[in-house]
């Protein structure tokens, strides 16, 4: 914590001096401004039509309008007839030759005109309003420009259904509407939810427009009725951008990052996780030495986890030694090096040269504003360019407009915890609205979290492009096998789903190079004229690409409500179940294992196959692997380099374009036509096989490669033995056609047919049945017990259905009995003996449940993962709280502590616990928000303990404490402050199984809210 407040302190002086900067000469607190609103229009001039440029008086100012292009031009307002431009060329990049423009007098007003929109200039008062050329209204202004002392204002009207985005990385939201809302664009270091760490002046309407605010200034835009929108200078310069078509918001994202830069095409390692920590007089961890960073990558090969990139140096004070040996050493093991710039980029040259390859630029010298922040950011970018032939790659925690075309931008320093992940999700899908491409948080924070939370944020952010995790801050170090099973099981699942992602992930960075539009991304942009997407229904979820919708879980459970699927077809991605939008789903199963994951139909999803831990596990003439879910025709294309020079900057590169046709439902052909890969790089194979994963639900008749029939194979070992071939696995997603080649030249294209199929959902859409288990299922270890399962027939009958349970290791299960007909649209519940091994760990454990049954004529497979509770013994005599096993545990600060305060964010650091100068021997310190949870199995019938905050606190702090049982509170205690007397606890439990004893920060200020359960008792028999 004192590390934590340190930092702060720091970032406190920064942003003081920061602010002292923005405030500008002549600002005090008591002075009241004055606003001015433009007059009447006195003057107007043509500065040539070639020029595209055109000045109009009022009064003592003037006002200069600019084309940029058909598309986008430029406003102006100078109060005194002055412009200025502070940000010079540091933001808007080269433009080419202006379009071709008139005007027209119309008499009450200019019509300032390209072949794509016109500028309207009212000339009493002077008022502008934007229009297509068509005539379609973007943006008027209600009233003119105005001004104070302190800033400038334009008032827009507000559509009827109009909704905003926009303003970069806004902590908390941006990735749903901005409409009703104020929001802030400035340097606050506030890296929580509500801050703003990486804001950006531009915002984008659902009208089709947007608006760069072309300033250094802070901004604040109150989407209200008007909309005003101000910057805090007393000068107006804005680009606006008249979006196109169909995909209008997309339009105006590509029309504002070709005026201040396209996102960077990251090297293929910056993809992958990195790792950060000190390695060097680490305060926190002791003496070691800047190798023993090597060790740490050891610890990802040996268990199997990908890691592209390590900071070696990420602490403050802490420096580095042997920089070349340890680059050497960590680039054998398939990681490149990375430095903290702490002390600025004077010696980046020596660092590159000697094998740095990711530049990490921190608040400590940011400087006063944000011209020094974002030439950081491209000096950084450039200098690792400059000393070798890589790409340049920095990751930022404060930046400004531009910065999207040298760097990631990263959300800062907090604590793990699920309220850490629900605000994160709509965090960086929205600042994709603003074109960042690459934005992200480190893995569960830096402070605090859980090996359970860790997991969980993990797994969403395998969706987004780039992340992070950073070690020395927590009480434990938090690389992702850490954490123990079965955590680090999921996280390598996570991490090489990533992997295998690769090529996908890769191809839209590409593609972002060209659009400006991010992997991450609102169901808004894609949906834009569905009214749920811009909604909070729509928050906590976003999309990866145009293909999968992911909505993660940002609560301790094993089932996610609320997940809305737009208009569609949507396919489960763990089993294959089909969903039609628009549509919510409740009660969505996800275990431990599961995040919620869904798949557009039509999508064509590149992949590395094999299960790869590293980019450079890959070999020239290694197989491509497509994922495939046939719906109508769709198409992608697949983009290679050799994913770490600049080449591809001259054109060394490749497309490859995958394009299937399929019915839009039900039965038929359907042909998959991979293009010639065109294009040249590096390392490019002449020829590769090809693997194929077919949705269908479907066997077909047969598969044949350019006209000629591919073997059908009928187990998985032959398909897998054979060097080319099909099978067809009823069992895996609801049924899949896998295909595979021998090695195609990659010059020329070829074809791939699977006859008599069907459309991903089957030939007879929802014949197939559906599974669910009841909530809250328990078992003992080594106890013999039932588990539950819902058999729900189709829209056809359900013959032959076999009921079974994949289980872990070492645990028992005897398949159901056979159920002869379940009639369609009905449901059987089916209890399936299962006895847990004698080892099994309390908490929560995956299974998995399949259906093998006939619909439709069809041999069919319906399976679905859910969670039951492995129990320990409930107690059998009168036990301690803090003797029992918990089966939950979280904490707002730190671990929470058995017979000790809670004291600091390392586990076992507090004291004895103490109330009002009384010690106690037995009892639980925590920090609010707490919630332990133990068992009792019905076996106890009252519990006490003295409740109150620990003396080592010296009165600070404010909370209240509750017992639940079973889902019903039992007793509450009044607000207790650090001065408050301790309170007896005596409850009656009488029944209970489940006990949850927890804390509650009463006041908004969890500052010093270290509770006590001292001498917590449950008397058993």
């Amino acid at each position: 914590m004192q590390s934590s407040m340190r930092m702060r302190a720091a970032i406190g002086g920064a942003m003081l001096g920061l602010l002292a900067v923005f405030a500008g000469p002549g600002s005090t607190a008591s002075a009241v401004p004055t606003d001015t609103t433009v007059g009447d229009l006195t003057g107007f001039a043509d500065d040539g039509a070639d020029r595209g440029v055109y000045r109009l008086t009022a009064g003592r100012a003037e006002a200069r309008v600019s084309f940029v292009t058909d598309e986008t031009f430029r406003l102006e307002l100078a109060p005194d007839g002055k412009f200025t431009d502070p940000t010079g060329q540091d933001i808007v990049q080269p433009q080419g030759p202006p379009p071709a423009t008139h005007w027209t007098d119309r008499g009450d007003r200019y019509e300032l005109s390209t072949a794509q929109v016109t500028l309207r200039a009212y000339k009493s008062p002077l008022r502008f309003a934007a229009y297509r050329a068509d005539g379609t209204p973007l943006w008027s202004e209600t009233r003119g420009l105005t001004w104070n002392q302190d800033r400038t204002v334009q008032t827009l009207a507000r559509g009827a259904d109009e909704q905003f985005y926009g303003a970069g990385m806004q902590n908390g939201r941006g990735n749903t509407s901005h409409r009703g809302k104020t929001v802030e664009v400035g340097v606050d270091y506030n890296w929580n939810d509500g801050g703003h760490p990486n804001s950006v002046p531009f915002y984008l309407s659902s009208a089709g427009y947007g608006v760069y605010r072309n300033t250094y200034a802070p901004n604040t835009y109150a989407f209200g009725e008007p909309v005003t929108t101000s910057a805090r200078e007393q000068r107006f310069d804005a680009y606006y951008f008249a979006g196109d078509g169909d995909d209008a918001v997309k339009d105006v994202i590509g029309q504002y990052t070709a005026l201040t830069g396209k996102p960077f095409l990251p090297p293929v390692y910056g993809l992958e996780i990195g790792d950060a920590d000190c390695y060097l007089h680490n305060a926190n961890r002791g003496e070691r030495h800047t190798l023993d960073a090597l060790k740490i990558a050891d610890g990802y090969v040996q268990n199997d986890m990908p890691n592209g990139w390590m900071l070696v140096n990420d602490g403050y004070g802490c420096g580095y030694e042997d920089l070349a040996e340890t680059a050497q050493g960590l680039q054998a093991r398939g990681t490149r090096l990375g430095l903290w710039t702490e002390d600025g980029i004077d010696r980046l040259g020596e660092q590159v040269k000697a094998g740095q390859r990711v530049a990490k630029l921190d608040v400590a010298w940011v400087g006063a504003g944000y011209k020094f922040a974002l030439d950081g950011c491209k000096g950084a970018y450039a200098g690792i360019e400059a000393n070798s032939d890589a790409r340049g790659f920095t990751w930022a925690p404060e930046s400004w407009s531009g910065a999207q075309r040298c760097g990631v931008q990263w959300s800062g320093d907090q604590s793990g915890s699920w309220e850490y992940i629900r605000w994160q999700i709509p965090t960086y899908a929205g600042a994709s609205m603003s074109g960042l491409a690459y934005t992200t948080g480190d893995v569960d924070g830096i402070f605090g979290g859980s090996p359970k939370t860790y997991t969980r944020d993990l797994q969403w952010k395998t969706f987004l492009p780039v992340t992070m995790t950073m070690d020395g801050w927590a009480a434990q170090d938090k690389q992702p096998f850490r954490q123990g099973e079965p955590y680090v099981s999921v996280n390598r699942a996570s991490l090489k789903l990533h992997e295998a992602l690769l090529p996908y992930i890769y191809s839209h960075a590409h593609q972002a190079t060209k659009t400006g539009v991010g992997l991450a991304r609102p169901l808004a942009l894609e949906h834009p004229d569905d009214p749920v997407a811009a909604s909070d229904a729509a928050k906590y979820e976003f999309l990866s690409g145009e293909d999968f919708l992911v909505a993660p879980v940002y609560q301790d459970a094993v089932e996610r409500d609320g997940i809305y699927l737009p208009k569609g077809t949507w396919i489960d991605y763990w089993n294959g179940r089909t969903y039609q939008g628009p549509v919510t789903l409740n009660d969505y199963s996800a275990p431990l294992d599961t995040l919620p994951v869904f798949v557009r139909a039509g999508a064509v999803v590149p992949m590395w196959p094999g299960g790869i831990r590293s980019y450079t596990d890959r070999k020239p003439g290694d197989p491509i692997a497509w994922d495939v879910y046939p719906q109508g025709d769709s198409s992608f294309e697949l983009y290679e380099d050799d994913g770490v020079t600049r080449e591809h900057r001259g054109g060394r590169y490749a497309t490859q374009r995958a394009e299937v046709t399929a019915p839009e439902r039900g039965a038929g052909d359907v042909t998959v036509r991979i293009g010639a890969s065109t294009g040249t790089y590096t390392g490019k194979p002449a020829a590769r096989p090809y693997l194929f994963t077919v949705h269908t639900g479907d066997a077909p008749g047969a598969v044949t490669l350019a006209g000629r029939a591919l073997p059908r194979h009928t187990t998985e070992a032959a398909f897998e033995a054979a060097e080319q071939g099909w099978w067809y696995d009823r069992d895996d997603r609801g049924g899949v056609v896998r295909v595979k080649t021998a090695a195609q030249r990659t010059d020329r294209p070829f074809t791939l047919l699977l006859a008599g199929t069907s459309a991903v959902g089957g030939a007879q859409p929802g014949a197939t049945a559906t599974l669910a288990a009841p909530a809250a299922q328990e078992l003992g270890a080594g106890m013999p017990g039932t588990v539950a399962v819902d058999v729900t027939a189709g829209d056809r009958d359900a013959t032959g259905a076999e009921v079974a349970l994949t289980v872990p290791a070492g645990w028992q299960t005897t398949p159901a009995t056979p159920i002869a007909r379940i009639p369609a649209g009905t449901t059987r519940r089916v209890e399936v003996a299962v006895t847990p091994a004698r080892d099994a760990l309390p908490g929560e454990v995956t299974l998995t449940a399949s259906v093998r049954h006939r619909a439709a004529g069809t041999d069919r497979t319906a399976a679905q993962r859910f969670a039951v509770g492995v129990m320990p013994p409930p107690p059998t005599a009168p036990a301690w709280a803090s003797d029992l096993v918990w089966l939950k545990s979280s904490n707002g600060w730190g671990p929470p502590e058995r017979d000790r305060s809670n004291g600091e964010s390392g586990a076992a650091d507090g004291h004895p616990l103490t109330l009002a100068g009384q010690t106690y021997e037995k009892g639980v310190g925590a920090h609010a928000d707490s919630d332990i949870e133990v068992y009792l199995g019905g076996r106890c019938t009252s519990f006490t303990a003295d409740v109150g905050i620990d003396d080592e606190i010296n009165g600070y702090g404010e909370v209240a404490f509750s017992v639940e049982a079973d889902g019903t509170v039992l007793w509450t205690s009044p607000r207790l402050t650090g001065a408050s007397a301790t309170v007896p606890v005596d409850v009656d439990v009488t029944g209970a199984r489940h006990v949850h004893l927890r804390i509650t920060d009463t006041n908004g200020s969890k500052s010093g809210d270290h509770g006590d359960w001292a001498g917590a008792r449950f008397d058993c028999a």
